[in-house]
């Protein structure tokens, strides 16, 4: 296996032209990689898309030959498919690898990582794998919260995650935005990306001749939260349901607990997973509170009357700034 250059500055994102792939260039810029040699790449289809990086014009470049030669990280934020036809070549190039695809989630090298993740797992921080997972927003919750909740007692754990419009990238942001407008003039509306209406509509699948499965993303989550988890608790049973907002995802979840256990000793391992727990006082955790937050913001735990030891969580987080600033906090680790 080639190894890059020592003295190389090379930072190379593949999907670049995706929401994810434009906020880590933004965060990697504002960090100690400002002064990096990026090199942007994506699909064919959107190559010579003209883009700036580090103050300077930039074209998205196809990938070709040498794409990945002496870069020192490779961060994957397209689709999984671009990953995993590109993912091979990126590793015999030698450079650290970082996907927030979802695309090698299946790569037995691979090791998935997030803030609090090894302390959670009880593990030294794994410095020499082949590849890096950084899961999505729902699968960081999803995981974070069960690992959390074994501590003290987790008998059985069901999460719903509430997804926006924008897990389908740019064409399902506009779509919903079109959807919206054409709505609210009493005209028929657009599916395009969705094959059905997602504006004013809550929905568990789209139509059939949508380009994007909530089943596909409901999959991903729980391959996420498999390899987060590592075999140390329970695994949740997972849905995931559309809502007609633009960004973020929330969720809630409801465990199964040792009735024993308080509310606040359950908030306080919450709080020590990384979570930020709402305030009394403060309004609760939503899609626009969350947006902008590097971390998951979540209600205090609320009691089931019904049935001891049930417990109800909430919670929200930025869907694309929170697993593109994971990144940056592995890739500072890494290097």
């Amino acid at each position: 296996m080639a190894l890059p250059e020592r003295d190389s500055r090379r930072i190379v994102i593949a999907g670049a032209s995706s929401l994810l792939g434009a906020e880590l260039k933004s965060l990697l810029e504002e960090s100690r990689f400002a002064d990096a040699d990026f090199r942007l790449l994506d699909e064919a289809v959107v190559a010579g898309t003209l883009t700036e990086a580090a103050g300077e014009p930039v074209v998205i470049l196809p990938v070709e030959e040498g794409s990945f030669d002496r870069a020192k990280l490779v961060f994957f934020t397209g689709s999984p498919e671009f990953t995993r036809a590109n993912f091979i070549v990126a590793r015999h190039a030698g450079g650290k690898i970082i996907d927030l695809s979802g695309g090698e989630l299946e790569q037995k090298n691979s090791v998935a990582w997030f803030p609090k993740l090894d302390f959670l797992l009880g593990r030294e921080f794994p410095k020499d794998a082949a590849a890096y997972e950084v899961p999505s927003a729902a699968g960081a919750a999803a995981s974070a919260l069960t690992l959390a909740l074994s501590r003290v007692g987790l008998r059985e754990l069901s999460l719903v995650a509430f997804l926006a419009a924008s897990e389908a990238g740019r064409l399902g942001v506009e779509e919903l935005e079109t959807q919206t407008g054409q709505l609210l003039s009493f005209q028929g509306v657009g599916q395009p990306i969705f094959d059905a209406q997602v504006a004013f509509n809550m929905l568990d699948r789209f139509g059939v001749a949508s380009r994007v499965r909530l089943s596909t993303v409901r999959n991903r989550i729980r391959r996420e939260v498999q390899a987060a988890v590592a075999g140390k608790a329970p695994l949740p049973a997972i849905q995931v349901l559309h809502t007609p907002v633009f960004y973020g995802a929330t969720f809630t979840a409801c465990a199964d607990l040792d009735p024993a256990i308080s509310g606040e000793r359950i908030a306080e391992i919450c709080k020590e997973a990384g979570f930020l727990i709402s305030e009394d006082s403060a309004p609760g955790p939503s899609n626009v509170a969350a947006a902008g937050e590097k971390s998951i913001l979540l209600a205090k735990p609320d009691p089931d009357p019904a049935r001891p030891g049930a417990w109800w969580f909430w919670g929200a987080a930025d869907n694309i700034r929170l697993p593109a600033a994971n990144a940056v906090k592995l890739a500072e680790m890494l290097l």
